[in-house]
């Protein structure tokens, strides 16, 4: 296999070294139950699961060459996939509940992995690459009462440790939502600080100035520490609220955090006492994961991939324990396939921190290198437990890209069109926005298509009435939350979107002309001729395909408009 960045900076990473102890891996835990209102088609899939498990165990899926659609098929089972997600889960619980880049969850993620790709004969390379690593910051509320809140630091925050009083400044805590906005300007002047308390830590309210601006004034005015609660008015503003101080505040020196409504008006009380801490940024190194299945064109490569890291508030199990768990059940069962185009396969890292693993990993590859790569196939949260099925909208039927789309990149949804209607299932379109890891290869002309069920855009009861589930909550109500663990995942969507990944693979191991103009060969095993694309189900409307800015990895909050 040819090296990219980990082998020109002459790195090697030991295994051990990454885990630094043994990993021991539950049984895969048991499918969740099939909702009520599941599609037929995605409930036989998961109906089917227990006698294509029994295949995948047994030594015709483990040893025989998986090399036609019947038998890899076949052999991608809901166990199969669900088992790395219950290592995940594992690892996440052994390691302060998340995986997030830069973390020992995330160094035993990358272990993993790693053994699970060795076990099946590949060689594996870790690419190495740096980042800024923030630990999770701290807020806790000492008196009148007692409690741990979720929070973030702002970007651009000053660091520190710091235990003092919380003084209210020009906060609405009684009846926000009869206040007109442009009145909810708590610390946007330096007057709403006369007489602050010097040392005190000054908590303010979101509304009418940029977040820099009230940190500024707060710490003009002798504030150890600010925290910035939501306004409340409405209730897409009472939950969490973490954003940038940048460009309004550059320099800050004290710690500042967010706080939901809720949470600042327990603050707001008299006699309040709390905690904040925000540690210093540090520069930490990380890698990204590679194996490849070598074939007889190693000019002509394929690429999948998914990133392998969480957030820090949880285990990341369907975001992105799917995807990963996916492709890499798909590559232990293509290992004995000898195809036509090399197959590499990736899980990234630190995409959840601005797709950082897979940019560095792109803009390491020579001219030469990053053109020998086919196409780029992404899968970024595939088991979302209200799931809709959506495919990246290269053709831009239903969302005009605010990015270039490679020449290319309408085959592979074609291709994945093409397969869902042969299987019956309905599909919907997502937005190709570049949002995820394969922004960098499109940005490098390299065509790109993924699969995708959703993150926190509510689904419409038209949704519900196609693929199951629920209207009026988002397709993953855990989305960057600690409860999107095992119990966070769509079993049928799980199942079916990872066959779907593994039929991609195997199309593409073997040809790529449709996409590049590459010719291959057949798929060996009986030939099969996909019907036309039945057409996505015209549900999708201004949410961007599921894909809300709260998925957008480059933005962030700075001010209220």
């Amino acid at each position: 296999m040819r090296r990219s960045t980990t082998a020109r900076r002459g790195l090697t990473f030991a295994l051990a070294a990454l885990l630094g102890t043994s990993l021991t891996v539950p049984a895969a835990a048991a499918p969740q139950q099939d909702k009520a209102a599941k599609v037929a088609a995605s409930a036989a899939a998961v109906k089917a699961a227990p006698a294509a498990a029994a295949k995948a165990g047994s030594a015709a899926c483990d040893n025989r060459n998986n090399n036609s659609y019947d038998k890899l098929l076949d052999c991608i089972t809901l166990p199969g996939v669900r088992r790395h997600l219950a290592a995940f889960q594992a690892i996440a619980d052994a390691n302060d509940g998340n995986r997030a880049a830069g973390t020992s969850g995330y160094s035993a993620s990358v272990a993993y992995v790693a053994s699970q790709l060795e076990a099946a004969g590949y060689e594996v390379e870790f690419d190495e690459f740096e980042f800024t690593y923030v630990a999770p910051a701290v807020l806790q509320q000492l008196s009148p009462v007692s409690a741990d809140y979720e929070t973030g630091a702002f970007t651009g925050s000053g660091a520190g440790d710091v235990t003092a009083t919380v003084t209210p400044v020009d906060v609405n805590v009684t009846n926000p939502a009869e206040v007109p906005p442009e009145a909810l300007n708590s610390g946007c002047e330096a007057a709403d600080f006369a007489g602050f308390p010097t040392g005190d830590i000054a908590l303010v309210q979101r509304g009418s100035c940029p977040f820099g601006q009230k940190a500024a004034n707060a710490e003009a005015a002798g504030a150890r520490a600010m925290v910035l609660f939501n306004t409340g008015n409405v209730p897409a503003n009472e939950g969490l609220i973490v954003g940038t101080l940048l460009p309004a505040f550059e320099g800050a020196t004290i710690p500042v955090v967010g706080a939901s409504y809720e949470q600042g008006v327990a603050l707001a009380q008299p006699g309040s006492t709390a905690r904040v801490r925000v540690d210093a940024p540090e520069t930490r190194t990380d890698v990204n994961v590679i194996a490849e299945l070598p074939g007889a064109n190693d000019d002509n490569v394929v690429m999948l991939g998914a990133h392998l890291d969480s957030v820090q508030r949880g285990p990341g199990i369907n975001d992105n324990g799917s995807g990963s768990a996916a492709i890499l059940e798909t590559a232990i069962r293509m290992r004995k396939v000898s195809p036509e185009n090399t197959v590499r396969f990736a899980w990234w890292g630190a995409e959840e921190l601005g797709l950082i693993g897979s940019r560095e990993y792109v803009r390491g590859l020579s001219e030469a290198e990053r053109d020998r790569i086919a196409l780029y196939l992404n899968f970024d949260m595939v088991g979302s437990p209200n799931f809709v099925r959506f495919v990246y909208d290269g053709d831009e039927s239903s969302w005009t890209a605010p990015v270039p789309v490679p020449d290319g990149s309408v085959a592979i949804e074609r291709l994945f069109e093409r397969y869902f209607t042969w299987q019956g299932l309905p599909y919907e379109d997502a937005e190709f926005s570049g949002r995820s890891d394969y922004q960098e290869f499109i940005v490098n002309d390299i065509p790109a298509g993924g699969l995708f069920t959703g993150a926190e855009v509510v689904k419409t009861p038209e949704q519900a009435a196609i693929w199951g589930g629920t209207a009026g909550i988002s397709y993953d109500p855990c989305y960057h939350q600690a409860c999107d663990d095992l119990g966070n995942i769509d079993d049928g969507a799980l199942l079916t979107n990872s066959q779907a990944i593994a039929f991609a693979a195997l199309t593409y191991a073997f040809s790529t002309e449709d996409v590049n103009g590459v010719p291959g060969r057949r798929v060996p095993g009986k030939p099969l001729t996909l019907p036309a694309p039945q057409g996505p189900e015209g549900t999708v409307g201004e949410n961007a395909g599921g894909l809300g800015h709260d998925h957008d990895h480059d933005h962030e909050h700075h001010e209220v408009d």
